[in-house]
């Protein structure tokens, strides 16, 4: 029962990731809010655990919203010990035309690359992509992960303690050629962490980030089979990770096994990334 007793939030914690994390945390014996846009996810979310929790609905890249929920904690708990900024999203502002053209070139390009007569299929993302898409990327991911963090650092600065994780992604270490915004904005939340991690640690509050590979979620379902097959030729463990593995990495950053952890970041990745 590594965190008995401590109250937890998970953005995110819907589906996938955040909902293993906040799942792994109530059977660790935290007090769980499990955050989602859709309510209805979170409230799933928290049927599931054995030993209830609270789910609160909000957008986590909207401030007004995300100051309604921390207050909403801090009327039921009266603390907080835990954050996981793990709400994000894969795609933005992309419709279903789209989807299906970056898939189709997805497709070529690999067909090109196993030809070994070069590639001539451009991706040419960036140069397409909306102002729309660039922004709900960076509003979700780098935003929501300030503002959440700034509200929960009011809360466990009452008692100087507190570990805050935050969810990154290997597209922050080395760059994913399909999401330049998604990995510009996880990028972000890499050097957002060790700058907070320096400000925090005279009030003994920890920030660490998570960089994970490619995991099995409903976030990655879209990838084409000929992608998929592309990445976990790419990974020397030769697979996919599943959700409860991060979740036991943000065990292990939450609890006291890694009281001497601030600043850093582990990436799960089956050996994508070697850095």
């Amino acid at each position: 029962m590594k965190l008995r007793d401590k109250v937890a939030l998970v953005t995110g914690a819907g589906s996938g990731i955040g909902r293993a994390i906040a799942q792994l945390f109530a059977e660790e014996g935290a007090r769980v809010v499990a955050n989602d846009v859709r309510e209805e996810a979170a409230k799933e979310t928290v049927a599931a655990i054995p030993s209830g929790g609270c789910a609160i609905q909000a957008d986590v890249a909207d401030s007004a919203q995300v100051r309604a929920m921390f207050a909403q904690i801090d009327r039921e708990f009266g603390t907080l010990d835990v954050l996981v900024n793990n709400a994000g999203i894969g795609t933005a502002g992309s419709s279903g035309a789209n989807r299906d053209r970056i898939r189709e070139r997805s497709d070529a390009r690999m067909a090109e690359m196993l030809s070994g007569q070069g590639i001539q299929t451009h991706w040419d993302i960036t140069q397409e992509m909306s102002d729309e898409a660039w922004h709900r990327m960076i509003a979700v991911h780098l935003n929501g992960t300030f503002f959440c963090t700034r509200e929960a650092l009011k809360l466990m600065s009452r008692r100087n303690q507190g570990a805050i994780i935050n969810m990154s992604s290997v597209a922050a270490l080395m760059g994913l050629d399909t999401v330049p915004h998604y990995s510009a904005a996880k990028a972000g939340i890499l050097g957002f962490t060790r700058a907070v991690a320096r400000e925090m640690g005279s009030r003994k509050i920890r920030v660490n980030a998570i960089c994970p590979g490619f995991i099995d979620t409903p976030m990655t379902q879209p990838i084409s089979p000929m992608m998929r097959a592309a990445t976990v030729a790419r990974t020397p463990l030769g697979r996919w990770a599943e959700p409860v593995e991060v979740a036991k990495t943000a065990l292990f950053l939450a609890s006291d096994d890694s009281a001497f952890f601030t600043g850093q970041w582990l990436s799960p990745n089956g050996g994508l990334f070697i850095g």
